[in-house]
């Protein structure tokens, strides 16, 4: 039933994206087969050209890594109290919640609805989708491939286990010690920030984004990360999603702002012995 429940969750997704786009019809002289491969290609090159985005930093983007490592270390800081503080009131939160966050940040299922929202659009002729879909797929692939690999390094001890927030154990390879980041967290708000950016509405962006960090949140209640692994993750997905998003300008007609790119950014927010995350779009 909760399945059931998860992936009309996911169709509805799609129809709502399908539908702010209008289907419009693609006049080009290509066929399905050549926008197939020619979206495959954009795929692996965004996720390269991601990869490459560092070697062409400047000032400002080198602020804002700095931005993303301080606010990492403060939530750090925090994280045995957040944890135990999210961990007492764990009997109030619905289990269709703490469900939704599994399935939801789970790779098949992520999988499953990036595909459709893109074989919806290639199929239907639909530019904007169809590169809807390829943001997806690349910003999950991008983002999934570097939490694998960071996980596996840096090798913390989830909550579970008991050590504390301050036990590593590098290229441990037990899935004890494979909590930084949440890969949950990277997936589900890679899909939510994607999402958003098709809408201009800030009380539709907002209910996308509530949506998409929920997964974050519901592993630190299963005791599975750290706060401050879902936070890296939350940013991981941003960033990448952002550059993406850049390249892929140049590579279709249709884009999701005819106007000026939205300005949006990250800050933390700070109260009395609580720390949050605040995101501004």
């Amino acid at each position: 039933m909760r399945e059931l429940l998860y992936t009309s969750i996911f169709l509805i997704a799609s129809v709502v994206l399908a539908q702010e786009n209008n289907f419009l019809p693609d006049r080009s002289d290509k066929n399905v087969w050549e926008d197939f491969t020619y979206d495959m290609g954009n795929v692996f090159q965004g996720v390269g050209y991601t990869y490459t985005r560092p070697l062409h930093w400047k000032k400002n983007d080198f602020l804002k890594l700095g931005g993303v490592v301080a606010g990492t270390l403060t939530i750090y800081a925090f994280d045995d109290n957040i944890q135990r503080e999210l961990r007492s009131h764990e009997s109030e939160v619905p289990d269709v919640l703490l469900d939704y966050g599994w399935y939801a940040g789970s790779p098949q299922n992520n999988y499953g609805f990036t595909g459709a929202v893109y074989l919806t659009g290639l199929f239907s002729r639909n530019e904007k989708l169809r590169r809807t879909g390829v943001l997806l797929i690349s910003s999950a692939t991008a983002t999934g491939l570097i939490q694998q690999l960071t996980k596996s390094a840096v090798g913390r001890a989830r909550p579970g286990t008991g050590f504390g927030k301050n036990h590593f154990r590098p290229f441990g390879g037990s899935a004890a010690y494979r909590s930084f980041p949440s890969g949950h967290g990277v997936l589900t708000f890679t899909n939510a920030h994607v999402i958003a950016k098709q809408f201009r509405n800030p009380w539709v962006k907002a209910g996308i984004y509530t949506i998409g960090i929920i997964p974050g949140i519901s592993r630190i209640y299963a005791d599975a990360h750290w706060a401050s692994d879902v936070f890296l993750s939350w940013a991981m997905s941003y960033f990448v999603v952002e550059a993406i998003d850049i390249y892929l300008d140049s590579k279709y007609n249709e884009k999701y702002n005819d106007t000026k790119r939205n300005k949006t950014s990250l800050s933390l927010t700070f109260n009395g012995n609580a720390v949050g995350a605040r995101f501004l779009f």
